[in-house]
């Protein structure tokens, strides 16, 4: 397959996507932020805030500037972006949704929020550990556009990941949902105790 963002000569260029037709396209991205568990303990205490609520809406937000950080994409105006982060025994899970009607797809969008919600992650624990790991940054599917849908096949530990996250296969992005603290609970509420609802342990 040849690579559209270089011309005749060599040179790189925006692609133009004018001659093509408007459809609905959907991404999801992945990334996963290890953290030791002494230093997950601190986080409600974090005196910056909630980190995980903070990192959803930078994901958000680099999302929309996705065309400001990586030069060649195009500037989209996105119909829904979301990010999901939920902490782990061994540190906090990632999943962004982007999606469009348009002549271009928004995996780069997908990919940039949940790059920039690991990256928050790490901004607000840094002080605690510099050891912190960002990992496994990858696009979990797509849909839409002449090339068609595409979803990741997973193999080992990555299977977890696509269950837990529903990544079963090509659909429509799920709306925002509500984060406990960054864990989900079957009612959509955070717990009794966490920083979303005025517990105890709010920063």
């Amino acid at each position: 397959m040849k690579l559209s963002h270089y011309d005749s000569s060599g040179s790189p260029r925006m692609v133009d996507v004018s001659a093509k037709p408007e459809t609905r396209r959907t991404a999801r991205a992945h990334a996963f932020v290890r953290i030791a568990k002494s230093v997950l303990k601190k986080l409600p205490d974090n005196p910056k805030g909630n980190p995980l609520e903070i990192a959803r809406i930078a994901g958000i937000a680099a999302a929309k500037r996705t065309s400001e950080l990586i030069p060649l994409c195009h500037p989209l105006m996105l119909t829904h972006a979301d990010v999901d982060v939920r902490l782990e025994k061994d540190g906090v899970r990632i999943v962004s949704t982007a999606a469009v009607t348009g002549q271009t797809g928004v995996e780069m969008e997908a990919l940039t929020a949940a790059a920039t919600a690991a990256l928050t992650i790490y901004d607000m624990t840094k002080a605690l550990d510099k050891s912190i790991e960002i990992q496994d940054l990858y696009l979990l599917e797509k849909t839409g556009g002449k090339i068609g849908s595409y979803l990741r096949k997973p193999t080992g530990l990555e299977k977890l990941v696509h269950s837990a996250t529903g990544a079963t296969g090509p659909r429509e992005p799920a709306g925002r949902s509500r984060l406990a603290y960054g864990v989900s609970r079957g009612n959509g509420h955070p717990p009794r105790n966490s920083p979303a609802r005025g517990g105890r342990n709010r920063a």
